[in-house]
Order: C-alpha cells, then structure tokens, then sequence
C-alpha cells in the first residue's frame, strides 16, 4: 500500500511542470487586449502642423484605437527605420503595439483586418501620396479610387484592397459619418 501512494506521490511530482508550461502555453497566444474589447494603440509619426494627419487621427480613434501621437524631428529617419520605400510614403507613419507599420491614409477598418489576421510575410499596409477622398483627405464631394497596399518583408508589395468610393472606407453601421 505504501509502494502505490509513493507511485501516486511520484507521478504527481513528474506531471507538474507539465500543468504548468500548458498554462505559459496557453498565456502566450491568448489575445491581445485589442481583439478582446481593449483599444490598439497606434504611435502616429508625423509633422506637428499637418491637419490632415491630425484628421486621421481623429478616424482612427472614432473607430476605436487609441493613438500615441509623435512629432519626430525628421519623419525620414522614421520611415527609413521601418524600410518604407520612397515610393510607398505618405505625410505620417503609424506603428502597431506588435511592430507592424501603417503608412498614411488607410481607413481603420482596414487596418482593423489586417490586425485581426496578418500574413506572415508582412510587415504592414500602406497608402502612398495622399488620395482625395482618403480618411484626412476629405474635400467636399471630391474622392479619388484609390488601393491599399500590403507591404511585404522581402520588399515587394500586392493590393490588400482597391478603394473605389468613398464609402467603402468605412464599416457598415460606423457612427462616423462619411464627408462627402
């Protein structure tokens, strides 16, 4: 009787470091605050006196991330950091909590997709120049189709989405008005 309690004893001790790494297991792919109600901080690069970043801003956090907004003496230096190519670059540069980069005027919804599933060849999603019509670029009715472009770590990039009104910018039933 004593030789099977000292069993019991034995086993118990051998499968305990194993509970405990399932639960570290466990610990680290829960979900980021972001995917279980809590807000996505996004740190905004940008120039102190652009209005058009400070719009987006105001999209972005609308449509539920919170923003920690920068003023770099020199946003090349930022952009040159995360490798956006010269021809992918816009007026600001935002970077996710897991290090992925947003450059310029992407809707949040988009990014919002993108965060909720991202490639694994990614490094983030860009919107080069600054289109009319773009969230921080409304001007009036006018709007300009535009694409949003997945930036991948070998350099290259493919149409994560092709933006063709002004409306699709947005979720259905957002609170934001669409500016037209």
């Amino acid at each position: 009787m004593h030789s099977s309690r000292l069993k019991i004893l034995m086993l118990g001790l051998l499968t305990l470091p194993l509970l405990v790494a399932c639960g570290k297991v466990e610990e680290r792919f829960a979900s980021p605050d972001w995917a279980i109600g809590g807000a996505e901080v996004l740190t905004v690069y940008k120039s102190r006196s652009c209005g058009c970043c400070k719009k987006w801003i105001d999209h972005i956090d609308v449509e539920g991330f919170e923003t920690d907004v920068q003023h770099p003496s020199s946003l090349k230096l930022i952009k040159d950091r995360y490798r956006i190519a010269p021809n992918l670059r816009s007026c600001h540069t935002s970077v996710s909590s897991q290090g992925y980069v947003f450059e310029g005027h992407i809707p949040a919804r988009y990014i919002q997709q993108f965060l909720a599933n991202p490639p694994s060849d990614a490094v983030g999603l860009t919107v080069p120049a600054m289109p009319l019509g773009s969230p921080g670029m409304e001007a009036e009715d006018r709007f300009r189709a535009y694409q949003v472009l997945l930036m991948k770590k070998d350099g290259n990039t493919e149409v994560f989405v092709s933006v063709e009104n002004p409306a699709q910018q947005y979720q259905p039933g957002d609170q934001q008005e669409v500016q037209l």
